[in-house]
């Protein structure tokens, strides 16, 4: 069966109107500086991206890689597999290598003790725990390694594409890297999913074992609305955080890497945070159910369906400021009918310049039938001449 990727390229009606002006806010982007090597900023709400400095290139996680380490177990929690007054065993490996043996951050947990699943949630994401971290894995999967797959699998049905994990408590190697960008997004998937249990990356301190140990969130204190998420240093790779925060009513989401110190990573996290509180306000390009466009239709009772989202298309623009954004939608087709209502098939694609800002699912407003056998056989012609148009132009190219 022919298949190809169609892009279609649009000036959407309302975009055209209110949004296309001739002062891009690109250049309030650039006059940001930020001595990060790699940072990226979003509005968790409508994920548009403010700010981005190397925001694809390949960083070590550290210890942010808990973020995912306790992405799965709030999972296991939510599907009713995992119970937070469930206890685990702590084995001499999580002992010896995250524990106090180990010299690293740790809960401090004792060897061959049993901890309850709720107070091993808060050494990870509190105290940084690696010796948490481990002995979660262990208990969720049995072993490090099989939680590693765990990690990776949930990872890529998560969009995590071009991240991989080797550990679940932040070891470097060449099997443990991420992008900024695919960690904000994982930490904005964690506080959208996960409320009532996100709540304990905001802790400030936890005490276990008589040893009080305060939140590595240098965010916390700063009085900005942070709520979490990790912070991570590994002295080849610099200080890297993960933070959230929110001020009136707007979450923002920050993940910076290569930071040379331990100031200078809370300095600018905290910099950007607040750049971008002061500088965005929110636009609507779309309404929930309204038609964006449309996706061609093969076999069908009718050649097209119109697509919209399932919630409202906004997105972030500098404060007093007409935005130049470029939309497209972009899916696999055409459509194979019988389609259904409801069906996610395509996305929207908004642009600042060659910045992409935002990215949004669509799915059909209405179904299409199949079509008689004289429709479904002048398709197949239509599309065997287009394909066959196609290959002739590229051999002549």
């Amino acid at each position: 069966m022919y298949r190809k990727i169609r892009i279609a390229l649009a000036f959407f009606g309302l975009l055209a109107a209110s949004l296309f002006g001739v002062a891009p806010s690109a250049a309030l982007a650039e006059g940001f500086q930020t001595s990060a090597p790699f940072a990226i900023l979003i509005d968790a709400d409508t994920q548009t991206v403010l700010f981005e400095k190397g925001a694809d290139n390949f960083v070590t996680p550290a210890s942010t890689v808990k973020v995912l380490t306790a992405e799965l177990v709030f999972h296991e929690l939510a599907e009713g597999r995992l119970k937070l007054d469930d206890e685990f065993s702590v084995s001499e490996y999580a002992w010896r290598t995250g524990g106090a043996p180990a010299g690293g951050s740790a809960m401090f947990l004792q060897l061959n003790s049993r901890v309850r699943v709720e107070d091993l949630i808060r050494g990870l994401v509190i105290d940084s725990g690696n010796d948490a971290a481990i002995t979660l894995a262990e208990g969720l999967a049995g072993s490090e390694d099989a939680f590693v797959s765990r990690m990776n699998k949930r990872a890529a049905e998560l969009g995590m594409t071009k991240s991989v994990f080797g550990n679940p408590w932040g070891k470097a190697g060449p099997d443990q890297k991420v992008t900024p960008r695919e960690m904000v997004r994982l930490a904005a998937f964690v506080i959208k999913t996960y409320p009532e249990y996100y709540k304990y990356f905001g802790e400030k301190e936890f005490t276990w074992n008589k040893i009080h140990q305060l939140n590595r969130n240098p965010l916390l204190t700063m009085s900005i609305g942070a709520d979490g998420l990790k912070t991570g240093n590994i002295d080849d790779s610099g200080y890297g955080i993960v933070g959230s925060a929110v001020s009136d009513g707007r979450r923002l989401i920050v993940a910076l890497y290569g930071a040379k110190s331990g100031k200078e990573r809370a300095e600018e996290a905290r910099k950007l945070l607040q750049w971008g509180f002061r500088n965005f306000e929110e636009k609507l390009l779309f309404k929930a159910g309204e038609t964006i466009g449309d996706a061609q239709v093969y076999g069908g009772t009718q050649t097209r369906v119109p697509l919209v989202a399932k919630n409202d298309v906004k997105v972030l623009l500098p404060r007093g400021s007409n935005e130049r954004l470029t939309g497209k939608i972009v899916y696999q087709g055409p459509l194979i009918a019988p389609v259904e209502a409801g069906a996610t098939v395509a996305r929207i694609e908004v642009r600042r310049g060659n910045a992409l800002v935002l990215e949004q699912k669509l799915e059909t407003a209405e179904a299409v039938e199949q079509g008689s056998l004289p429709r479904r056989a002048f398709d197949a012609a239509w599309e065997y001449a287009a394909g066959a148009i196609s290959a002739k132009l590229s051999k002549k190219q």
